[in-house]
């Protein structure tokens, strides 16, 4: 046995070498935070394991509660589905005031669970403020202005536009559930802003949409560099603070030494305070009557960039019907607050999984999400 136990341990030993010699280290991380957690990929909680940085909230405002709040029930295949899915929040906002809200598996209205990719749209919203107050040129204005390692070949042509609307043409490949891929490095491993600045420009920048979290990654790079200021500040003093934010959230970093957010993803914080951005974009950037961010950038981010890729606008998931306009922030494992202007109505979703049909985040339960709220408020959704 003991004869066993040290060979274990050597052969454990290497491996752990082997990794560190192969710059393959963060996976320790990942085995740290996900395996041995039981899961199979990141988690909504799994922002405990990580460095953070807090994004303040000041003086905060609670949402008003409609008239017939928690008047409705849930449909019978939604609550089946928020079971099998492990929802941990459901919302219905109808204009403007909570109309229905529950919270699942011992998580109430201030828990915080990490937002993955509705990350980005707060990151392209921040693009739209730094524009406004003229840190930025506009869209067009190249990322080579601030990291020379775009001011040759094809990345000379890239924009910040280009990064907000997934279209830079990056060699990044998105995947989740491999250990070995840039994805993986970047959520786990301790030097973001080297493993962003490794990437090449592979494809002509500008011309189609092909979903890349290193886009929003080096974007915010881009606004830290042109505001001289750290993101999470900038969130707190741009939205997080004039939004009226009941909680304050974290947003993940790479390291403390580094400090380098993981803007891509992983703010944490609860329901009701995301879809304060939600209502921000459809209101045009008006919150109480005042203009917090230019209507123009907004009507913009919500309308596709490309006409072969009508889902994606700067920063936002977008659908139509017949009858009906959708925009959305989304995140991995299902995280979502979609919005319909003309009907002034918000569904807000967090949990632990989403069934996934391709590469639109609209197919499988996220609609099925939609089409039950609908049910609930107004009868059968169209």
């Amino acid at each position: 046995m003991k004869k066993f136990t040290s060979r274990f341990a050597l052969v454990i030993a290497i491996l752990v070498a082997a990794l560190y010699v192969t710059d393959t280290d963060y996976i320790l991380k990942a085995i740290q935070t996900i395996y041995l957690q039981g899961n199979t990929t990141a988690s909504i909680d799994d922002y405990t394991f990580f460095d953070n940085q807090t994004v303040n909230t000041s003086k905060s405002k609670a949402w008003p509660l409609h008239k017939n709040y928690n008047k409705i029930s849930s449909t019978n295949k939604l609550s089946e589905l928020h079971k099998a899915q492990g929802t941990v929040a459901f919302l219905i906002i109808k204009n403007d005031s909570i109309l229905f809200e529950k919270y699942y598996d011992g998580y109430d209205e201030n828990s915080k669970s990490n937002s993955f990719s509705m990350a980005k749209s707060y990151v392209s919203g921040l693009l739209g403020k730094a524009i406004m107050e003229g840190h930025i040129k506009g869209l067009d204005q190249p990322v080579g202005d601030f990291f020379p390692q775009y001011s040759s070949g094809l990345s000379a042509r890239v924009t910040v536009g280009d990064l907000a609307s997934m279209a830079s043409g990056s060699s990044w490949e998105e995947s989740y559930y491999s250990p070995f891929t840039i994805t993986t490095r970047a959520y786990f491993g301790k030097e973001l802003e080297k493993t962003i600045l490794g990437l090449t420009t592979v494809a002509s920048p500008g011309v189609s949409f092909k979903y890349a979290s290193g886009d929003t990654q080096l974007l915010a790079m881009v606004i830290e560099k042109a505001t001289g200021k750290k993101i999470y500040d900038y969130l707190s003093e741009s939205f997080w603070i004039p939004l009226e934010s009941e909680n304050e959230a974290l947003w993940q970093i790479d390291s403390h030494e580094n400090d380098m957010v993981k803007a891509y993803c992983c703010i944490a914080t609860n329901a009701k305070d995301f879809a304060r951005f939600g209502r921000l974009y459809k209101d045009y950037g008006k919150w109480n009557g005042k203009q917090i961010l230019d209507s123009a950038f907004v009507a913009k981010s919500i309308q596709p960039r490309f006409k072969e890729s009508p889902k994606y606008g700067y920063g936002w998931w977008l659908r139509k019907t017949e009858d009906k306009s959708f925009f959305m922030m989304e995140g991995h494992l299902g995280q979502f607050v979609v919005v319909e202007p003309r009907d002034n109505i918000m569904v807000v979703r967090l949990g632990q999984a989403k069934e996934y049909f391709g590469t639109d985040p609209y197919n499988g339960d996220i609609t099925t999400y939609i089409e039950e709220a609908y049910k609930m408020v107004e009868g059968p959704f169209k």
